[in-house]
Protein backbone atom coordinates (compact mmCIF):
# COMPACT_ATOMS: atom_id res chain seq x y z
CA UNK A 1 0.00 0.00 0.00
CA UNK A 2 2.73 2.39 1.14
CA UNK A 3 4.95 1.58 -1.93
CA UNK A 4 1.73 1.82 -4.53
CA UNK A 5 1.26 5.71 -2.64
CA UNK A 6 4.94 6.33 -3.48
CA UNK A 7 4.65 5.52 -7.14
CA UNK A 8 1.48 7.44 -7.42
CA UNK A 9 2.98 10.50 -6.07
CA UNK A 10 6.36 9.82 -8.12
CA UNK A 11 4.35 10.05 -11.11
CA UNK A 12 2.12 12.98 -10.10
CA UNK A 13 5.21 14.85 -9.12
CA UNK A 14 6.87 13.76 -13.03
CA UNK A 15 3.61 15.06 -14.70
CA UNK A 16 3.69 18.23 -12.72
CA UNK A 17 7.41 18.40 -13.37
CA UNK A 18 6.78 17.91 -17.26
CA UNK A 19 3.87 20.13 -17.33
CA UNK A 20 5.95 22.71 -15.69
CA UNK A 21 8.69 22.26 -18.06
CA UNK A 22 5.91 23.00 -21.10
CA UNK A 23 4.66 25.66 -19.66
CA UNK A 24 8.21 26.95 -19.50
CA UNK A 25 8.97 25.91 -23.23
CA UNK A 26 5.64 27.41 -24.34
CA UNK A 27 6.17 30.64 -22.51
CA UNK A 28 9.77 30.73 -24.06
CA UNK A 29 8.54 30.20 -27.26
CA UNK A 30 5.98 32.69 -26.99
CA UNK A 31 8.23 35.29 -25.59
CA UNK A 32 11.13 34.70 -28.74
CA UNK A 33 7.99 35.30 -30.99
CA UNK A 34 6.66 38.67 -29.30
CA UNK A 35 10.38 40.13 -28.70
CA UNK A 36 11.18 39.23 -32.80
CA UNK A 37 7.94 41.07 -33.52
CA UNK A 38 8.66 43.79 -31.49
CA UNK A 39 12.46 43.90 -32.92
CA UNK A 40 10.37 43.80 -36.59
CA UNK A 41 7.85 46.31 -35.94
CA UNK A 42 10.32 48.70 -33.86
CA UNK A 43 13.08 48.43 -36.97
CA UNK A 44 9.40 48.72 -39.34
CA UNK A 45 8.99 52.13 -37.42
CA UNK A 46 12.28 53.09 -37.71
CA UNK A 47 13.27 52.37 -41.08
CA UNK A 48 9.44 54.50 -41.96
CA UNK A 49 10.19 57.66 -39.88
CA UNK A 50 11.18 60.71 -41.25
CA UNK A 51 15.21 61.63 -41.19
CA UNK A 52 15.13 63.68 -37.85
CA UNK A 53 19.00 64.77 -38.51
CA UNK A 54 18.82 68.72 -38.19
CA UNK A 55 21.40 71.37 -37.15
CA UNK A 56 21.49 72.62 -33.54
CA UNK A 57 20.82 76.16 -33.51
CA UNK A 58 23.91 77.86 -32.73
CA UNK A 59 24.34 80.94 -30.26
CA UNK A 60 27.65 82.44 -29.70
CA UNK A 61 27.26 84.35 -26.26
CA UNK A 62 29.18 87.35 -26.86
CA UNK A 63 27.85 88.58 -23.32
CA UNK A 64 30.68 91.44 -22.14
CA UNK A 65 33.61 89.96 -23.60
CA UNK A 66 33.06 93.41 -25.99
CA UNK A 67 35.15 95.29 -23.11
CA UNK A 68 32.68 97.90 -23.13
CA UNK A 69 33.84 98.87 -26.54
CA UNK A 70 31.13 99.17 -29.49
CA UNK A 71 33.52 98.62 -32.17
CA UNK A 72 34.67 95.73 -30.83
CA UNK A 73 31.22 94.30 -30.48
CA UNK A 74 30.40 94.89 -33.74
CA UNK A 75 33.58 93.61 -35.22
CA UNK A 76 32.48 90.11 -33.06
CA UNK A 77 28.97 90.45 -34.89
CA UNK A 78 30.87 90.16 -37.94
CA UNK A 79 33.14 87.18 -37.51
CA UNK A 80 30.42 85.09 -35.51
CA UNK A 81 27.78 85.99 -38.55
CA UNK A 82 30.12 85.81 -41.42
CA UNK A 83 33.22 83.55 -40.92
CA UNK A 84 31.64 81.57 -38.18
CA UNK A 85 27.95 81.21 -39.29
CA UNK A 86 26.14 81.00 -36.06
CA UNK A 87 22.65 81.61 -36.10
CA UNK A 88 22.29 83.79 -33.64
CA UNK A 89 24.95 86.31 -31.19
CA UNK A 90 23.86 87.15 -27.42
CA UNK A 91 24.91 90.22 -25.17
CA UNK A 92 23.99 91.06 -21.81
CA UNK A 93 22.34 93.39 -19.77
CA UNK A 94 22.04 94.91 -16.36
CA UNK A 95 21.07 97.58 -14.25
CA UNK A 96 23.68 98.30 -12.22
CA UNK A 97 22.38 100.35 -9.55
CA UNK A 98 19.41 98.02 -9.36
CA UNK A 99 21.40 94.60 -9.00
CA UNK A 100 23.87 95.68 -6.72
CA UNK A 101 23.45 97.31 -3.08
CA UNK A 102 25.56 100.12 -1.88
CA UNK A 103 28.04 97.50 -0.18
CA UNK A 104 28.00 95.25 -3.11
CA UNK A 105 28.62 98.40 -5.84
CA UNK A 106 31.90 100.01 -3.97
CA UNK A 107 33.29 96.70 -3.16
CA UNK A 108 36.61 96.20 -5.30
CA UNK A 109 36.54 93.24 -7.88
CA UNK A 110 36.90 89.92 -6.02
CA UNK A 111 39.48 89.54 -8.76
CA UNK A 112 41.16 92.54 -9.66
CA UNK A 113 43.19 91.74 -11.93
CA UNK A 114 40.06 91.64 -14.53
CA UNK A 115 38.67 94.68 -12.95
CA UNK A 116 37.56 97.46 -15.25
CA UNK A 117 36.96 99.45 -12.54
CA UNK A 118 38.09 100.99 -9.07
CA UNK A 119 34.75 99.19 -7.41
CA UNK A 120 32.78 96.20 -8.61
CA UNK A 121 29.84 98.61 -9.40
CA UNK A 122 32.18 100.55 -11.49
CA UNK A 123 33.97 97.51 -13.35
CA UNK A 124 30.32 96.12 -14.26
CA UNK A 125 29.21 99.68 -15.06
CA UNK A 126 32.39 100.09 -17.86
CA UNK A 127 31.21 96.75 -19.65
CA UNK A 128 27.60 98.13 -20.44
CA UNK A 129 25.78 99.36 -23.26
CA UNK A 130 22.95 101.62 -22.98
CA UNK A 131 19.57 100.96 -24.53
CA UNK A 132 20.41 102.94 -27.58
CA UNK A 133 23.63 101.08 -28.33
CA UNK A 134 21.38 98.12 -27.54
CA UNK A 135 19.33 99.06 -30.62
CA UNK A 136 22.09 99.98 -32.58
CA UNK A 137 23.94 96.13 -32.18
CA UNK A 138 20.87 94.94 -33.05
CA UNK A 139 20.30 96.83 -36.16
CA UNK A 140 24.01 95.97 -37.05
CA UNK A 141 23.02 91.93 -36.63
CA UNK A 142 20.05 92.52 -38.95
CA UNK A 143 22.80 94.34 -41.24
CA UNK A 144 24.81 90.66 -41.13
CA UNK A 145 21.75 88.42 -41.27
CA UNK A 146 22.37 87.14 -37.84
CA UNK A 147 19.85 87.13 -35.00
CA UNK A 148 19.94 89.57 -32.13
CA UNK A 149 19.74 88.55 -28.30
CA UNK A 150 20.41 89.34 -25.00
CA UNK A 151 20.63 88.30 -21.59
CA UNK A 152 18.55 90.09 -18.72
CA UNK A 153 19.73 89.93 -15.52
CA UNK A 154 16.92 92.36 -13.80
CA UNK A 155 13.60 93.92 -14.11
CA UNK A 156 14.64 97.17 -15.59
CA UNK A 157 16.70 95.62 -18.15
CA UNK A 158 14.29 93.34 -19.18
CA UNK A 159 12.15 96.09 -19.80
CA UNK A 160 14.37 97.76 -21.87
CA UNK A 161 16.06 94.89 -23.88
CA UNK A 162 11.89 93.78 -24.68
CA UNK A 163 11.45 97.36 -25.82
CA UNK A 164 13.29 96.31 -28.85
CA UNK A 165 11.18 93.33 -29.18
CA UNK A 166 14.03 90.88 -29.95
CA UNK A 167 13.35 87.22 -31.11
CA UNK A 168 14.12 85.90 -27.85
CA UNK A 169 15.25 86.59 -24.59
CA UNK A 170 17.53 85.10 -21.98
CA UNK A 171 17.45 84.26 -18.49
CA UNK A 172 20.56 83.69 -17.01
CA UNK A 173 21.11 81.12 -14.06
CA UNK A 174 21.79 84.01 -11.62
CA UNK A 175 18.37 85.90 -11.99
CA UNK A 176 16.10 82.79 -12.77
CA UNK A 177 14.32 82.91 -9.33
CA UNK A 178 13.67 86.59 -10.06
CA UNK A 179 9.90 85.65 -10.23
CA UNK A 180 8.91 89.47 -10.56
CA UNK A 181 11.03 89.87 -13.59
CA UNK A 182 10.19 86.51 -15.29
CA UNK A 183 6.16 87.07 -14.70
CA UNK A 184 6.25 90.43 -16.22
CA UNK A 185 8.20 89.23 -19.28
CA UNK A 186 5.73 86.50 -19.71
CA UNK A 187 2.70 89.42 -19.34
CA UNK A 188 4.04 92.02 -21.44
CA UNK A 189 6.66 90.14 -23.93
CA UNK A 190 5.72 88.27 -27.20
CA UNK A 191 8.74 86.56 -28.08
CA UNK A 192 10.42 83.38 -26.98
CA UNK A 193 12.13 82.88 -22.98
CA UNK A 194 14.94 81.32 -23.20
CA UNK A 195 16.22 80.54 -19.40
CA UNK A 196 19.19 78.67 -17.85
CA UNK A 197 19.03 76.44 -15.44
CA UNK A 198 22.94 76.56 -13.57
CA UNK A 199 22.95 76.53 -9.65
CA UNK A 200 19.30 75.73 -9.78
CA UNK A 201 17.91 72.90 -7.59
CA UNK A 202 15.41 70.40 -9.00
CA UNK A 203 12.42 72.32 -6.62
CA UNK A 204 13.70 75.61 -7.95
CA UNK A 205 13.27 74.19 -11.80
CA UNK A 206 9.80 73.12 -10.66
CA UNK A 207 8.68 76.14 -9.60
CA UNK A 208 9.74 77.81 -12.43
CA UNK A 209 7.82 75.81 -15.22
CA UNK A 210 5.02 75.88 -13.31
CA UNK A 211 5.18 79.93 -13.03
CA UNK A 212 5.31 79.43 -17.14
CA UNK A 213 2.59 76.79 -16.94
CA UNK A 214 0.38 79.12 -15.10
CA UNK A 215 0.70 82.15 -17.02
CA UNK A 216 0.27 79.93 -20.38
CA UNK A 217 3.44 80.62 -21.96
CA UNK A 218 5.17 77.01 -21.21
CA UNK A 219 5.12 76.80 -25.31
CA UNK A 220 7.53 79.81 -25.47
CA UNK A 221 9.60 78.51 -22.91
CA UNK A 222 13.47 76.97 -23.40
CA UNK A 223 15.17 75.17 -20.96
CA UNK A 224 18.99 75.39 -21.03
CA UNK A 225 20.79 72.70 -19.08
CA UNK A 226 24.22 74.42 -17.56
CA UNK A 227 26.37 74.42 -15.07
CA UNK A 228 27.60 77.38 -13.64
CA UNK A 229 31.31 77.93 -13.70
CA UNK A 230 34.34 79.55 -15.79
CA UNK A 231 35.49 77.44 -17.06
CA UNK A 232 34.08 74.33 -16.63
CA UNK A 233 36.12 70.65 -16.17
CA UNK A 234 34.33 68.39 -17.86
CA UNK A 235 33.67 65.81 -15.12
CA UNK A 236 30.96 68.74 -13.99
CA UNK A 237 29.88 69.19 -17.66
CA UNK A 238 26.82 66.68 -16.82
CA UNK A 239 25.45 66.54 -20.36
CA UNK A 240 23.09 64.06 -19.79
CA UNK A 241 20.87 67.00 -18.23
CA UNK A 242 19.93 67.67 -21.78
CA UNK A 243 18.12 64.16 -21.42
CA UNK A 244 16.68 64.48 -18.32
CA UNK A 245 15.32 67.70 -19.22
CA UNK A 246 14.27 66.72 -22.44
CA UNK A 247 12.48 63.15 -20.53
CA UNK A 248 10.62 65.92 -18.06
CA UNK A 249 9.46 68.69 -19.60
CA UNK A 250 9.55 67.62 -23.63
CA UNK A 251 6.17 67.84 -24.25
CA UNK A 252 6.06 70.68 -21.65
CA UNK A 253 8.23 73.29 -23.11
CA UNK A 254 9.71 74.77 -26.69
CA UNK A 255 12.85 73.40 -26.61
CA UNK A 256 15.95 72.21 -24.47
CA UNK A 257 19.11 73.78 -24.96
CA UNK A 258 22.34 73.28 -23.66
CA UNK A 259 24.55 76.34 -22.31
CA UNK A 260 28.53 75.13 -22.30
CA UNK A 261 31.57 76.99 -20.23
CA UNK A 262 33.86 74.12 -21.01
CA UNK A 263 37.17 74.72 -23.25
CA UNK A 264 37.42 73.50 -26.43
CA UNK A 265 34.96 72.00 -28.77
CA UNK A 266 36.13 68.15 -27.83
CA UNK A 267 32.79 67.75 -26.10
CA UNK A 268 30.34 69.30 -28.40
CA UNK A 269 30.26 66.34 -30.47
CA UNK A 270 28.58 64.25 -27.88
CA UNK A 271 26.11 67.44 -27.02
CA UNK A 272 25.16 67.21 -30.37
CA UNK A 273 24.50 63.26 -30.05
CA UNK A 274 21.91 64.11 -27.58
CA UNK A 275 20.37 66.02 -29.53
CA UNK A 276 19.44 69.27 -27.58
CA UNK A 277 17.77 72.18 -29.92
CA UNK A 278 20.02 74.80 -29.46
CA UNK A 279 23.97 74.90 -28.45
CA UNK A 280 24.94 78.03 -26.90
CA UNK A 281 28.88 79.12 -26.29
CA UNK A 282 30.62 82.20 -24.97
CA UNK A 283 33.08 83.62 -27.93
CA UNK A 284 35.78 86.18 -27.44
CA UNK A 285 38.65 87.55 -29.81
CA UNK A 286 41.27 86.58 -27.12
CA UNK A 287 41.72 84.35 -24.91
CA UNK A 288 44.32 86.19 -22.24
CA UNK A 289 42.21 89.28 -22.33
CA UNK A 290 41.14 90.36 -18.75
CA UNK A 291 37.60 88.72 -17.32
CA UNK A 292 36.75 85.49 -16.28
CA UNK A 293 34.73 84.57 -19.50
CA UNK A 294 37.08 85.42 -21.76
CA UNK A 295 39.08 81.22 -20.79
CA UNK A 296 35.87 79.48 -21.51
CA UNK A 297 35.30 81.10 -24.47
CA UNK A 298 35.50 79.93 -28.06
CA UNK A 299 38.14 81.78 -30.35
CA UNK A 300 36.58 82.73 -34.34
CA UNK A 301 38.46 79.26 -35.24
CA UNK A 302 36.73 77.45 -32.83
CA UNK A 303 33.77 78.64 -33.45
CA UNK A 304 33.72 78.27 -37.10
CA UNK A 305 34.94 74.71 -36.70
CA UNK A 306 31.77 73.35 -34.24
CA UNK A 307 29.16 75.13 -36.69
CA UNK A 308 31.21 72.81 -39.50
CA UNK A 309 31.18 70.23 -37.06
CA UNK A 310 27.74 70.12 -35.91
CA UNK A 311 26.21 70.26 -39.28
CA UNK A 312 28.31 67.35 -40.38
CA UNK A 313 27.25 65.71 -37.01
CA UNK A 314 23.38 65.97 -37.92
CA UNK A 315 23.62 64.79 -41.32
CA UNK A 316 24.61 61.03 -39.59
CA UNK A 317 21.90 61.45 -36.79
CA UNK A 318 19.27 59.22 -38.60
CA UNK A 319 18.41 55.74 -39.13
CA UNK A 320 18.72 54.03 -42.42
CA UNK A 321 16.39 54.90 -45.26
CA UNK A 322 16.51 51.23 -46.72
CA UNK A 323 17.42 48.14 -45.15
CA UNK A 324 20.71 48.47 -47.61
CA UNK A 325 21.63 51.48 -48.58
CA UNK A 326 22.79 52.69 -52.32
CA UNK A 327 26.33 52.77 -51.22
CA UNK A 328 26.04 49.30 -49.25
CA UNK A 329 24.85 47.87 -52.35
CA UNK A 330 28.01 47.41 -54.63
CA UNK A 331 29.74 46.15 -51.36
CA UNK A 332 26.91 44.04 -50.59
CA UNK A 333 27.84 42.62 -54.72
CA UNK A 334 31.31 42.12 -54.00
CA UNK A 335 31.75 41.17 -50.58
CA UNK A 336 29.43 39.23 -49.13
CA UNK A 337 28.37 35.48 -49.09
CA UNK A 338 24.80 35.00 -49.73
Amino acid sequence: MRKKIIVTIYFKFLNITKGMSYLKNLFENVSFKLKHRLVNFYKERCLKMENNGRKCYVVAEIGCNHLGNIDIAKRMIEITANYCKVDAVKFQKRCIRELLSEEQYNAPHPHPKNAYGETYGKHREALEFSLEQHKELMEYCKKNHVVYSASVWDLTSAKEIASLQPEYIKIPSASNLNFKMLQWLCENYLGEIHLSLGMTTLSEEERIVELFIDLHRNKDLVLYACTSGYPVPYSDACILEIKRLKYKYGGIVKKIGYSGHHIGISLDGAIAALEPDIIERHFTLNNDWKGTDHKASLLPEQMKELVINLELISQSLKYKEKEILPIEEVQRIKLKNI
